[in-house]
């Protein structure tokens, strides 16, 4: 088996997977990157020669067939990090207004693709002894208008993740909740406004390579819980 730590990042073309993915590679991790727009993912492997680019749409079951070959081939995974997320349609629409068909395809992407590459990956992240997080939203848990479609898909995948930790003891389960960032899923969420006030995403993978680093016990996290360690450690 591969002696080198690998790690398997959806939505690794930008925003916080692309940052997450170029913090593990500067670790020497072997890092795995998916997601539907290729020219963003290649320019992302290109930055270091531990990542691949895997182009594709979690959604479909032959793209997770694909990522399962690769996983199989390198004989081992770490982390699996569910980052890739549809938002909805953009203005948002109220839940009374909302269509069905772009409702599916939010639950498909937040819910139903990552639950299926656990199903595919799980025996591989459990010889490692490694890691599961998927990435949540305050959505998941406060009630903002036009937030309904991605709000409650984030909401059924915390509790799926909830209930893969009670199954996978033996595991680092996590829901991990990065806060407001600026990405350009933020900014199709406020189309039209200003929203430079945010962090970038890059602020945030310290606190999050803090909660694989520290591994607490499985559960709901957000970024804001290991901001004060996650500082610490950028500082040392």
């Amino acid at each position: 088996m591969n002696d080198t730590r690998t790690a398997l990042i959806t939505g690794g073309s930008a925003g916080l997977g692309r940052a997450s993915a170029l913090a593990l590679a500067e670790r020497g991790w072997e890092v795995i990157v998916t997601g539907r727009r290729v020219e963003p993912l290649d320019r992302v492997a290109a930055r270091a020669h531990t990542i691949t680019a895997l182009p594709g749409d979690v959604t479909d079951p032959r793209q997770r067939e694909r990522i399962a070959e690769e996983i199989a081939a390198r004989g081992r995974l770490d982390l699996l990090l569910n980052n890739a997320s549809a938002l909805g349609p953009s203005p948002m629409p109220t839940l009374a207004r909302y269509p069905e068909d772009a409702l599916a395809q939010v639950f498909a992407t937040d819910v139903l693709a990552p639950l299926a590459l656990i199903a595919a990956l799980i025996e591989y992240v459990r010889n490692a002894g490694g890691t599961v997080i998927n990435i949540s939203s305050d959505a998941a848990v406060e009630a903002y208008a036009g937030w309904g479609g991605y709000g409650a898909a984030k909401a059924a995948l915390d509790h799926a993740t909830a209930v893969l930790a009670v199954e996978e003891p033996g595991l680092a389960v996590y829901a991990f909740d990065p806060g407001e960032m600026r990405t350009e899923m933020h900014q199709a969420a406020f189309p039209g406004e200003d929203i430079s006030d945010r962090p970038d995403p890059e602020t945030v993978v310290p606190a999050l390579l803090n909660l694989f680093d520290t591994s607490p016990p499985s559960g709901r996290y957000r970024a804001s819980d290991f901001a004060v360690a996650a500082n610490t450690v950028v500082s040392s």
